[in-house]
């Protein structure tokens, strides 16, 4: 037992958050979740004879604690530089290929779905926590042999324009969140940011390589096979996809797509991310948990050989990719059999590509140790969230200690039987139940993949076969039956949504959901949470996007030239949803709740 659960359990009746605040970062859970600065997360049980959390390796005070609440300086200005408060990417025109300029900033909604905002809170406020969501990274492998690019001759948004680029994408939303100054609106620290899944596209290790490198900084060539050159459907010749470098009237040239000379060889070029400058934690998601988000087959040799090996197929028929497209949808091919034969009866169509080891798919394990390796620690924590005893359990979900007065709970939402969309099982239930209790004198926020909308996908662990999954209906009704609950935060949908959630008694949390990195807007989250001071909270949802400008130039290959053509390609994506921005209740916002 940790030290924390058995003082505050104790005859003493000492009150947690005094008990946190002398002892600085303190483990939650056993077993899977521990405190926010260990070097090992193991090691965060152990505590040394003045009572503080240690490290085990003799650096204990080289780890600063994290930032505690503070009261708001009674002089701060809420400022707006750098976010969509103060402008937003704008197209420009209504049809054909549309540039994007500067445009306006998107105001904040005060939302009292669950609790009156009352007057005079913004001089009463303490500021809790600050923090910074990212999510549906999908890093891509635009190489990669088992890429389902072929499906665009049945649905032409199967394959996007703007898939090339997701490196120099990324790395420019590290640079934005880099150079933000704290929460807009109460000036905080940011505590860390968190990742909410589908941080790769293909669960193969170059994706994983190329995230990690990106959030914690380094050197990053996103290419794979021929180390000279691209090798896929953007050189192929096959006017199905976006030839940017030849001259071939394609499909999307006819949309108003331009010819860009040497644009793959720059997709394809070195470039180096600094990383985020503060610390990080890591959610999976189904493309980090299943090759293509969706098929439970780690263990298949025909597909991990087609994984690293010289064939890629590139072209179908419109009828043989429909058939492919509705067993994926309809959930038909959880193991990827239907997939597989697939492949097998399209293998005279393959082209021969440069094979490479580095496209093989990873485990869940491999996931976990990948985020342990020193080489990627970064800002820190060591594992970014997940620890050993991760790596022994077979588990991805985890607790940590945010601020004196908040937790932070990571799920695994993903569904080991395959499919894309989610649950969680018994065991994950449980503890997420008992790790709630535990904690009852912290707020907390919930930290997920998939939404509660879309975690329906029941079907039972292959490797553990007798323990019943839980839904998102199931799992709403949990967090609404707990006090402390402030917000669940998630992704998945590609799309900012923000829901209410009433529980029982009186409870009540909001669900945030927040729009990807891959499809346009391309924006990620700052979220504020503040005590009133008068019976209520307030999160502060704060949209931003990444640094690159949002005027673009076809002849500007540059680090930032490649970001800013990201954000536009993703506009201009042939079948792209233009409502992924959601509603203004959905962006930049205060969301007022009472005080469980």
């Amino acid at each position: 037992m940790s030290r924390i659960r058995s003082v505050a359990s104790s005859a003493l009746g000492v009150h947690r958050r005094t008990l946190l605040a002398a002892t600085g970062a303190v483990t939650l859970s056993a077993g899977v979740g521990y405190a926010l600065r260990p070097t090992d997360s193991q090691a965060a049980t152990t505590t040394d004879t003045a009572g503080t959390a240690s490290t085990g390796t003799g650096d204990a005070a080289a780890e600063a604690p994290v930032g505690a609440s503070r009261k708001v300086p009674a002089a701060f200005a809420p400022y707006t530089r750098g976010t969509t408060l103060a402008g937003v990417a704008t197209p420009r025109g209504t049809s054909g290929y549309r540039r994007l300029g500067d445009g306006p900033g998107w105001k904040r909604v005060v939302r009292e779905n669950l609790a009156a905002a009352k007057s005079g809170r913004e001089s009463r406020r303490t500021a809790l926590a600050a923090f910074v969501q990212l999510t549906d990274l999908h890093l891509i492998d635009a190489q990669h042999p088992l890429r389902l690019e072929y499906l665009r001759s049945t649905d032409v948004h199967a394959w996007r324009p703007q898939e090339a680029l997701t490196v120099p994408g990324a790395v420019a939303l590290v640079e934005r969140l880099n150079a933000l100054r704290g929460g807009p609106v109460t000036g905080a620290p940011f505590h860390f940011a968190m990742t909410t899944g589908d941080n790769t596209d293909n669960n193969c290790k170059s994706e994983l390589e190329w995230f990690l490198t990106v959030m914690s900084g380094g050197r990053v060539t996103p290419n794979t096979g021929d180390p000279r050159r691209y090798e896929g459907v953007q050189n192929s010749g096959l006017k199905l996809y976006w030839q940017a470098d030849d001259a071939i009237r394609d499909a999307d040239k006819q949309l108003g797509f331009p010819h860009i000379e040497g644009f793959l060889d720059a997709a394809i070029r070195e470039l180096r991310s600094p990383g985020l400058n503060i610390p990080w934690y890591s959610t999976v998601g189904n493309h980090d948990a299943m090759p293509l988000g969706t098929y439970a087959s780690h263990s298949d040799s025909y597909l991990t050989d087609l994984a690293v090996g010289g064939k890629k197929l590139m072209n179908v028929s419109a009828q043989d990719a429909k058939k492919l497209q509705d067993s994926l949808k309809q959930d038909k091919d959880p193991r990827g059999t239907v997939f597989k034969d697939f492949l097998k009866a399209h293998a005279r169509s393959m082209r021969s590509v440069t094979p490479d080891e580095s496209r093989a798919p990873f485990t869940p394990k491999e996931y976990v140790r990948a985020h342990l390796n020193p080489a990627h620690r970064g800002h820190g924590p060591v594992g970014h969230g997940y620890s050993t005893a991760n790596l022994e359990a077979g588990t991805q979900y985890y607790s940590f200690r945010i601020a004196d007065d908040v937790i932070g709970i990571s799920l695994d939402t993903t569904d080991p039987g395959g499919h894309y969309e989610g649950s969680i099982g018994a065991a994950q239930f449980k503890w997420l139940d008992r790790t709630l209790r535990d904690n009852k004198d912290s707020y907390a926020i919930i930290f997920s993949h998939h939404t509660s909308e879309t975690m329906d996908n029941l079907r039972r662990d292959p490797a553990r076969p007798n323990e019943r999954r839980v839904g998102g209906a199931e799992l709403l009704k949990l967090l609404g039956s707990h006090r402390n609950v402030l917000a669940w935060v998630n992704g998945h949908i590609h799309k900012n949504v923000i829901t209410p959630h009433s529980g029982s008694g009186g409870r009540s949390f909001w669900e945030i959901s927040t729009a990807s990195h891959v499809d346009f807007p391309q924006l990620a989250r700052i979220i504020e949470v503040v005590d009133n001071k008068d019976g209520t909270i307030s999160l502060f949802t704060t949209l931003i996007e990444s640094s690159a400008p949002h005027r673009t130039s076809f002849t500007d290959l540059s680090q930032a030239g490649l970001a800013a053509l990201y954000r536009e390609l993703s506009l201009n994506a042939p079948g792209a949803r233009s409502t992924l921005a959601g509603e203004r209740k959905d962006r930049n916002t205060e969301l007022v709740l009472k005080k469980g």
